[in-house]
Parts: structure tokens; C-alpha cells; sequence
């Protein structure tokens, strides 16, 4: 399953900061920011993850996020 989101994730130190976070959501195959989209789309791919779970980990690190 793939999932995209619109965030706040804009630069190399953004994408630095939210790794930990990402990477600790169980379920998580394979993620990646977009930061050249305006939309900054962060893509989500796994079979056992939640929309929710990325949102809370995403805010966790201090970004904002929104499901597409």
C-alpha cells in the first residue's frame, strides 16, 4: 500500500530530522520527500502502516502533515 502526504518537510536538514521518526513506525517499507514538489509529498510504502501512525510521527518531529 502507498500513501502520500503534503507536509512541511522543505530541505536536507528537514528530511534529516524526521528520519528517526519515520524509521521507528513499524510497518514502514519505504518513505521519501519530495522536497522539489511544492507540496513537499512525503510517499509511504507498506503493507501493515496507517495513515495515522505517519501523521502522529511526523507531527512528533515537529512538522505539519496532511493525507492526499
Amino acid at each position: 500500500m502507498k500513501i502520500q502526504f503534503k507536509t512541511t518537510i522543505n530541505c536536507g536538514n528537514c528530511v534529516r530530522t524526521v528520519t528517526s521518526f519515520l524509521n521507528d513506525v513499524k510497518g514502514i517499507e519505504k518513505w521519501e520527500v519530495d522536497i522539489q514538489n511544492p507540496e513537499k509529498i512525503l510517499t509511504v510504502e507498506g503493507d501493515e502502516v496507517t495513515a495515522q501512525e505517519v501523521v502522529a510521527a511526523v507531527e512528533e518531529a515537529g512538522f505539519e502533515i496532511e493525507v492526499i
